[in-house]
């Protein structure tokens, strides 16, 4: 039977992908989003390393397993056979590949989506050289031996231009070369490195946005000779609508946040409320990348510059941080979290002393005291190591949260402008959804139970009898804190009077 096939999916028509990364957040969406929307293409080729004693094979076989794949299953179950699975890595040349598995990659290849990187905020510089950079040269490489490359797609991200006042899409010069840095990466020992880092990064608060945008150099450099193009996507949030509402498996950003906060393990925060939230679904950013190459196919002239791609949300569209937080506190108690650590009721502030008194009383404290208490009765203690990643965490976004950001997306824009019906209903990026921001905020904290917290819905009634004792619990020791501060300072001013 002929299926009717809309523009953008006669493009991907028998045409090989090659995805670095598909194992991360987005590209297991990317992938997903490929064999169910593309589903007349001939095959999607994805490199994996072991991890933790599983073969690659065996990591598939257990991504096919998650929600997000459920829907191909049921309808398309075919699709699942056009994915190949090789073993590789881009933190080794020529991604790991060899022999017949790097013939068929590069003989077949159209479209390369490398998305492969490490987002440690607050990872040292030589391991974020040697994925965010090495491993786009290495990604480069290979690409160049890609007898039918139409299009090789560079993730990378809206922020790492952060010395611009408005980031528009293009690519910005810096002093640093990227050919130096992989260079002085290679024969510096990392002690070394690590004391020149804070220098070497400046205006960059780390070394995520300070490597990704070398590697924007990098791949600009390769735009004479190379079908190349990047894309920026701001801060990737759950999924609005697929493969499924509030999909997410990291606790990245302000999802992280949100758990935190609605476990009442994260008690105080550093952001500026009056400044625009910048953050756009996963679904969103993978429909815009999935259009890309067909743009690019459709140009009938060459851009003269790399074509960039500022993957984020219209400006009609954001929220102030403190919309956003009240709306999130809100349906947050609607949709309350399993056996919280306290009653989620953090403190919002961009006063540095104030927060950091939060974080001693309400952060360590407790901490210190939980793991005191473990300790007496014999158990594995956990707390404080949790606590210093929560604020490793919170000293990271900061930077992101106290200040404001603007961005010019009209080449994004333009992708849903091209669109025909049919596509738009494929590649969904519609800006003016009928669906209002407290209802994807919804389904972004059920999304954080169901797929983070892993607690099904059947245990909402418990969470929200839990809820209710512990404010109940939290009122009672505020109450006797401060009746107890008050008779103290009432005994202390009466001694003073003489009464």
């Amino acid at each position: 039977m002929t299926v009717d096939l809309s523009p953008v999916q006669e493009y991907y028509k028998d045409k090989t992908i090659f995805i670095t990364g598909a194992s991360g957040f987005m590209g297991k969406v990317l992938l997903e989003k490929l064999l169910y929307s593309c589903h007349s293409l001939k095959e999607v080729i994805i490199i994996c390393r072991p991890k933790r004693g599983k073969a690659p094979e065996t990591r598939l076989e257990e991504m096919f397993k998650l929600p997000i794949f459920q829907r191909i299953k049921d309808e398309r179950p075919e699709m699942l056979k056009k994915v190949t699975i090789y073993q590789g890595d881009v933190t080794f040349d020529q991604l790991g590949l060899s022999g017949e598995s790097l013939k068929h990659v590069t003989e077949n290849t159209n479209i390369v989506f490398h998305m492969a990187a490490t987002l440690k905020l607050e990872g040292n510089l030589r391991d974020a050289i040697d994925m965010n950079l090495l491993g786009t040269r290495r990604a480069l490489n290979v690409a160049k031996e890609m007898k039918q490359l139409e299009a090789f797609i560079h993730l990378s991200t809206a922020f790492c231009n952060c010395d611009q006042e408005v980031m528009y899409e293009k690519v910005y010069d810096f002093p640093h070369k990227p050919e130096d840095l992989m260079r002085l990466a290679e024969w510096m020992d990392v002690k070394t490195l690590d004391a020149i880092t804070p220098d070497l990064l400046k205006p960059h608060p780390n070394t995520y946005t300070y490597s990704k945008r070398l590697a924007e150099l990098l791949v600009r450099d390769h735009y004479e000779s190379m079908p190349v193009i990047i894309a920026r996507p701001s801060i990737v949030s759950p999924s609005a609508y697929e493969p499924v509402p509030g999909w997410v498996d990291n606790l990245n950003g302000p999802t992280g946040l949100m758990v935190g906060a609605g476990k009442g393990v994260i008690r105080s925060m550093l952001i500026d409320t009056r400044h625009l939230s910048e953050v756009i679904p996963v679904d969103y950013a993978i429909n815009g990348l999935c259009v890309i190459p067909y743009q690019f196919a459709k140009m009938t002239e060459r851009p003269t510059e790399v074509p960039v791609y500022n993957i984020t949300c219209a400006d009609h569209r954001k929220m102030q941080w403190g919309e956003v937080i009240e709306m999130s506190k809100e349906i947050g108690y609607r949709y309350p979290m399993e056996a919280g650590l306290w009653y989620p009721d953090g403190c919002i502030t961009t006063n540095k002393l104030h927060h950091n008194i939060n974080v001693l009383l309400f952060h360590w404290l407790p901490a210190y005291l939980i793991d005191f208490i473990l300790l007496l009765l014999g158990q594995k203690r956990f707390m404080i190591r949790v606590q210093n990643r929560i604020s490793v965490g919170l000293e990271v976004l900061q930077f992101f949260t106290m200040r404001a950001w603007f961005f010019k997306s009209d080449a994004y824009s333009s992708l849903w402008a091209m669109l025909n019906e049919a596509d738009r209903k494929n590649f969904n990026m519609d800006m003016d959804p009928e669906e209002t921001v407290p209802m994807y905020i919804e389904s972004c904290v059920q999304g954080g139970r169901q797929y983070l917290m892993k607690e099904s819905p059947d245990s909402l009634p418990r969470a929200r009898l839990q809820l209710k004792l512990m404010y109940i619990l939290d009122r009672a020791c505020k109450t006797l804190i401060v009746g107890t501060l008050c008779y103290w300072t009432y005994g202390l001013v009466a001694r003073l009077l003489g009464v």
